[in-house]
């Protein structure tokens, strides 16, 4: 699935790489434990509530390129320019973390496990 389809399902919006829509994903997995997201070997969407610098860090950590803020969170400018920097998508999604990952799924992308 392109990210721009996922935008478009999540009527979501563009904080960090806009020049990415066209990039590609198969897979995601939700998690506010960042404990869990560091013990994936892949990199997968990730789709999160938890709104913090520690996110991103850890996205970069493991390779993880596309994020989803789920929950009407609002990242700080600190966050948005690290995920700048770090070539990363940062989406933002009002609808909550069960609902995303739902809309996600009926729309084709395929659940890390």
């Amino acid at each position: 699935m392109k990210i721009r389809d996922i935008v478009e399902v999540l009527d979501a919006e563009v904080a960090v790489g806009e020049e990415r829509l066209d990039d590609e994903v198969s897979r995601a997995f939700a998690s506010d434990f960042m404990s869990d997201v560091l013990a994936q070997n892949e990199s997968p969407l990730l789709i999160s509530g938890l709104c913090n610098l520690q996110t991103i860090r850890t996205c970069e950590v493991v390779g993880i390129e596309y994020v989803v803020l789920a929950r009407n969170k609002r990242p700080t400018e600190e966050m948005v320019e690290l995920a700048r920097e770090e070539n990363m998508v940062l989406l933002l999604c009002r609808y909550s973390l069960f609902k995303t990952c739902g809309l996600l799924y009926q729309a084709g992308l395929v659940p890390l496990y």
